[in-house]
């Protein structure tokens, strides 16, 4: 599939009323939890593109520019309120996070093991082992709070276990800084990745940041807290990867691709028939956006497409959700990494004063109050166990004693 060579209707003639908008739930009971992880993808896919017209917008002294971005921001709103609609009501806020995390591992491990370069491939291993400890600290107050189990809302596709220990996240913010590519000199699947991990990532950051104060339990907006840091630092890290050169134009033409690369995933990936459809009309919307950023390109700078996409513009290899298990388990080898400038280091081989140690005593205090640790230790002392969903035992001996958290890995040498 080429986007490009697609026939693309006028961006004025593709606006949808409101019963097109507010469309049918899906039903939490039945709902096949990729088809939950597809929306949260693209529910931030559309809120990245609505961001990236609103500060190209801020930028820009040029009105017709102005009024261009205008007509392709409507249409991402648009999009997006369909796409939210499809969350019920009688899901909760913890029941639909799971799905945030579950999004957060399944995708980047998706992602990683498909990415090319070297340098990208740490930062989404890394940051996956993060997203993953995530995912059980929520699960347990899930289980604490509600007395439900997580394994049913992930169908059993992703396991739910420690991973680097979310105490053990909280780094200086000079060590989440990294290095960017060069999108002339990457391969289209790495600017894919960055775009479409940076995009998820901020959605999730800012989802937490505005519900933390909604929740209920004071155990849970500590959680949601603690975590929303955590997930900053994981947009500083993937922002980096983004090369800083590419003018608001390109930027606008590549968010535009990305968007159409998403939807025909989605489309073709989809079992549920009624939310397939949903996918192809917005690949259809986004291709008159991709159109019309392209037209405006031309315009407003004398380039084409041809030249931001020398290959041809022609899909790479699509998204596809299946479980993501075995590669996670792999991945935990490298649970004892922390952040050193641009790369990564085991936490044992830092210089004993180096300021990771220093910056986690000093802004996560005494670890036994912090919720992440408090949520894990409430649940042994109500169940006798923490929960979790493994298909076997903890590949990390360290992370394998069901009860007692190990707040030590990876923070503290020799742990």
């Amino acid at each position: 599939m080429n986007p490009f060579e697609e026939k693309a209707k006028d961006i004025t003639k593709i606006y949808k009323n409101w019963k097109s908008i507010n469309v049918k739930p899906y039903d939490k009971e039945t709902v096949d939890p990729y088809t939950r992880v597809r929306m949260i993808l693209m529910n931030g896919t559309e809120f990245e593109a609505i961001w990236n017209t609103s500060r190209f917008t801020r930028h820009c002294a040029n009105n017709d520019v102005r009024r261009g971005m205008a007509l392709i921001r409507r249409g991402e709103q648009q999009q997006q309120k369909r796409i939210a609609s499809l969350k019920p009501r009688n899901e909760s806020m913890l029941e639909h996070t799971i799905g945030y995390e579950q999004l957060a591992v399944d995708l980047t491990a998706i992602l990683a093991k498909r990415e090319k370069n070297g340098y990208v491939k740490k930062q989404l291993d890394f940051a996956l082992l993060e997203d993953f400890d995530h995912l059980y600290r929520y699960a347990d107050l899930l289980d604490f709070e509600r007395g439900i189990h997580a394994e049913k809302l992930v169908g059993n596709y992703t396991e739910i276990m420690p991973g680097r220990p979310t105490v053990a996240e909280a780094r200086h913010p000079e060590d989440d800084v990294r290095f960017y590519i060069n999108n002339f000199l990457s391969d289209p699947i790495t600017r894919l990745n960055v775009g479409i991990i940076t995009a998820a990532e901020q959605q999730t950051m800012n989802y937490y940041l505005n519900i933390a104060n909604l929740y209920e339990s004071e155990l849970g907006r500590k959680l949601y807290s603690e975590i929303a840091m955590i997930e900053e630092q994981h947009v500083t890290g993937y922002g980096c990867l983004a090369d800083p050169s590419v003018d608001m134009f390109e930027c606008m033409v590549m968010h535009e691709y990305t968007e159409c690369y998403l939807y025909w995933s989605c489309y073709n990936d989809e079992k549920d028939a009624r939310i397939k459809d949903m996918w192809l009309m917005h690949f259809e919307e986004e291709l008159s956006h991709l159109r019309f950023a392209c037209e405006m390109m031309e315009k407003y700078e004398g380039r084409v497409w041809q030249q931001l996409f020398p290959e041809g513009g022609a899909f790479p290899e699509l998204i596809s959700f299946v479980p993501q298990k075995e590669y996670v388990r792999e991945i935990l080898k490298s649970v004892r990494l922390t952040g050193r400038a641009e790369s990564f280091e085991e936490v044992d081989t830092l210089p004993d004063h180096f300021r990771f140690f220093s910056y986690n005593r000093g802004v996560q205090g005494n670890v036994n109050s912090l919720a992440s640790h408090m949520v894990i230790e409430k649940t042994i002392r109500k169940y006798g166990r923490d929960y979790r969903y493994e298909d076997k035992a903890h590949p990390i001996r360290a992370l394998n004693d069901r009860q007692n958290d190990n707040a030590d890995i990876a923070r503290i040498k020799g742990a």
